[in-house]
C-alpha cells in the first residue's frame, strides 16, 4: 500500500529496493527555497545492514504488510532453533543467524513475537525481563552496596553479565535479554 513519503515515521517497516527495512530515525528537512525532503536512517531486517536514504516529498513508499506471530522456543537442534505456533501449532525453524544476538537467551517453553513479511518469519522480539541462575561469581563482600562496583556473573545459559557485588552464585536475577542489563534480584 503506497503512502506518501511525507507519512513515514520512526518504527514503521517500509519495503525499500524490494527488501523490508526498519525506519530507525527520519527527519523532515526544507532547505531555503528548495524542495522537502526526508532523510531516513533505516535497517534492512533481512541481512540487519544499516543505511540512510533521501526521499523527495512528492515520493511514494510501500510500506510492508508484517504479521506477527506469538512462537514458543521448543528445543536447539544444532544451529537450528525449533519453535511452535501458539495459534495454530505449525512448527518453524529459524537458524542461529536469523536470530542474531536473541539466540544466546533461548529457553525451553520461552515465549517470543516473531515478525512475518510474505510468510516467513523474519525477526523476533524478546520479552522485557528474563529470570535466570547465576551458576559462576566472584564471592560475595559482606560490606557491598548497590553503588558499588559491579563484576562479571556467568548465567544458566552461559551468557556472562555484569552484576552488583553483593549478589552471589546460585541466586536468581532479572536481566533484560535486549540489552543484556542486570535489574534485579527475582523474588
Amino acid at each position: 500500500m503506497a503512502m506518501p513519503a511525507t507519512q513515514i515515521r520512526r518504527g514503521m517497516v517500509l519495503v525499500h529496493n524490494g527488501e523490508p527495512c526498519r525506519v530507525l530515525e527520519f527527519r523532515h528537512h526544507t532547505p531555503g527555497n528548495l524542495r522537502a525532503m526526508i532523510q531516513t536512517k533505516m535497517k534492512n531486517l533481512r541481512s540487519g545492514s544499516s543505511f540512510e536514504h533521501r526521499f523527495r516529498a512528492a515520493d511514494t513508499v510501500e510500506k510492508a504488510s508484517m504479521e506477527t506471530h506469538d512462537l514458543e522456543f521448543m528445543y536447539q537442534g544444532g544451529d537450528t532453533y525449533h519453535f511452535m505456533n501458539t495459534e495454530n501449532y505449525d512448527q518453524i525453524e529459524l537458524d542461529e543467524e536469523a536470530l542474531g544476538d536473541n539466540a544466546q537467551w533461548m529457553q525451553p517453553g520461552m515465549r517470543i513475537q516473531a515478525e512475518y513479511y510474505d510468510g516467513r518469519p523474519i525477526g523476533i522480539q524478546l520479552p522485557n525481563s528474563l529470570v535466570l541462575e547465576i551458576v559462576d561469581t566472584s564471592p560475595v563482600m559482606k560490606t557491598a552496596t548497590k553503588t558499588a562496583s559491579a563484576k562479571p556473573a556467568k548465567l544458566e545459559n552461559g551468557v556472562v553479565v555484569n552484576v552488583p557485588e553483593f549478589v552471589g552464585t546460585g541466586e536468581k536475577i532479572r536481566v533484560n535479554p535486549n540489552t543484556g542489563e542486570y535489574l534485579d534480584r527475582a523474588k
